[in-house]
């Protein structure tokens, strides 16, 4: 597989479900979810909501499945995800119609580079 660093560092953020949807910014990665319990957004860190009520997680950096990716392919994110936890390297997963993102905590970035590239797949910094 290969996969791209994107070079933004990201938030993962937590808001009430209630929470007014958020326009997002012009650029940069942005992913937002709503279910009964919360509104979860991810986006650049300096676009990060603010807030009494918001849950702010971050230094975050995505790899992204260059892609597209065809719907009837199985277990990339779960290939991913297990390399990724023999290396003990916490991940948070975004899927969009195209593609898969794997996010690593900052701090762990060089650790899931190398156990990526160890396992076969390239990985590419922006």
């Amino acid at each position: 597989m290969q996969l791209r660093v994107l070079p933004d560092r990201l938030s993962v953020c937590k808001l009430p479900p209630t929470s007014e949807w958020p326009i997002p910014p012009a650029e940069g990665f942005y992913s937002a979810t709503r279910t009964a319990d919360e509104l979860s957004i991810v986006c650049r860190s300096d676009n990060a909501p603010e807030g009494r009520a918001v849950h702010v997680e971050p230094n975050w950096r995505a790899f992204e499945v260059e892609g597209p990716l065809d719907f009837s392919l199985v277990g990339i994110l779960s290939s991913l995800a297990a390399t990724l936890a023999e290396a003990q390297v916490s991940i948070f997963a975004v899927s969009t119609y195209d593609t898969d993102y794997v996010l690593v905590r900052g701090e762990s970035l060089e650790t899931a580079i190398n156990a990526l590239t160890e396992a076969g797949h390239g990985v590419r910094v922006s």
